[in-house]
């Protein structure tokens, strides 16, 4: 068989230069894979050592940032709130019937200032370290000596029955639509986080109040943590006080079908 000239041969350049074609391509695609990794890194990083967490914003930074942000908003609110209701009183045209209505439904609603006397609760987790005071009980598990978000709820719940004209729960002045909520051994309200000691105050009678709170079947159970383990418990008599209207949004929001 002859061998034709336009035929490659094995030691020829051009069977050499067909047989490196693929990996020259390869070679190409893998530093160009490697530069784009490279891009990639520098644009995540800006900077940083991506290696630690340290450059990093922890979750719980973000939670106390956000629970800053909506404090700082709820304070403009209650400012532009109190602009747009001297200004709506200066220009509205109701009759002293009307005003002295909705007066009185703004303070239903917990809006407005509300003054009487008043006591505090004051719970607590327990030390660390508590072992259980009283013979005939077990040691304490790690869930024994936080606040539960029934223990709040329970304290809540029960100085409404004493017949609580407000509360205020740490800074925060309660509404119908408050949810009180623990994550972990944190309390999350309307938007805020906020760590133990919890304070409750009420405003109203404080032997009524100090009575719903005794007959409360839930901190009745709650004491028996109180004596065994050591949760913090205490209510103070605090005379006259002056709770702060609720200066948050009072839109209620909720879920819309998917169309």
């Amino acid at each position: 068989m002859s061998n034709s000239a336009d035929s490659p041969q094995p030691g020829s350049s051009a069977a050499r230069s067909g047989s490196f074609r693929p990996v020259r391509l390869l070679t190409v695609a893998v530093f160009a894979l490697a530069g784009l990794l490279f891009f990639t890194s520098f644009h995540t990083a800006k900077g940083t050592n991506i290696r630690t967490d340290a450059s990093l914003l922890k979750l719980s930074d973000l939670i106390q940032e956000r629970s800053r942000k909506n404090g700082e908003l709820d304070e403009s609110n209650a400012a532009l709130r109190d602009q747009v209701e001297a200004l709506a009183e200066r220009d509205d045209n109701s009759t002293r019937a009307e005003d002295e209505k909705l007066a009185a439904l703004e303070k239903s609603a917990g809006t407005q200032k509300v003054t009487g006397e008043a006591i505090t609760v004051t719970l607590n987790d327990a030390p660390p370290d508590a072992t259980a005071k009283l013979p005939g009980y077990p040691e304490p598990q790690p869930d024994y000596l936080v606040i539960h978000q029934q223990d709040l709820q329970a304290v809540v719940n029960a100085l409404w029955q004493g017949g609580a004209k407000g509360i205020k729960v740490m800074d925060q002045r309660l509404i119908s639509t408050s949810a009180v909520r623990c994550v972990g051994n944190t309390l999350i309200l309307q938007g805020r986080v906020y760590s133990p000691p919890y304070k409750i105050q009420a405003v109203g009678d404080p032997e009524k109040l100090q009575k719903a709170l005794s007959a409360s079947p839930a901190i009745q159970n709650y004491m028996v943590y109180v004596n065994v383990y050591g949760l913090g418990w205490k209510v103070e008599e605090n005379g006259r006080v002056t709770l702060p209207g609720y200066s948050g949004t009072v839109d209620l929001h909720y879920a819309k079908p998917v169309e």
